[in-house]
């Protein structure tokens, strides 16, 4: 499996962006996508989740501005941003696991290379 995420870029404090995460080879193993970002310096942190029935799931930090969603006819997940922050700047990554419900970057077997996201103030 491969996961190529696009749609990063450079964006003023209350802007908006879209992330994708387009997965290859043999998605059927695919059930459970998230994405993680990591910020300058520092770790990188679980964002958001979504399982394969379509359920979702969000840090408290982005709760309210970010909306994840998957399209499975195009094996595309995406990463709706809103109403930005300095703070979210980060490279972000889509990670996609065989677990129904993964949180842990440990329950995630494939990952993408990531997409920088910066946000000026």
């Amino acid at each position: 499996v491969q996961l190529v995420e696009s749609g990063g870029g450079s964006v003023q404090a209350g802007g908006s962006l879209t992330l994708s995460c387009v997965a290859s080879g043999d998605t059927s193993s695919i059930i459970g996508v998230g994405w993680f970002r990591q910020p300058p310096g520092k770790q990188r942190v679980w964002v958001a989740r979504v399982g394969s029935n379509g359920g979702t799931d969000y840090a408290d930090s982005v709760k309210g501005r970010f909306t994840i969603s998957r399209d499975n006819a195009k094996n595309t997940v995406y990463l709706q941003m809103n109403s930005l922050k300095p703070e979210d700047t980060a490279d972000y990554y889509c990670a996609a696991s065989s677990k129904v419900w993964a949180k842990e970057e440990s329950e995630y077997n494939y990952w993408g290379q990531g997409t920088q996201v910066t946000v000026s103030s």
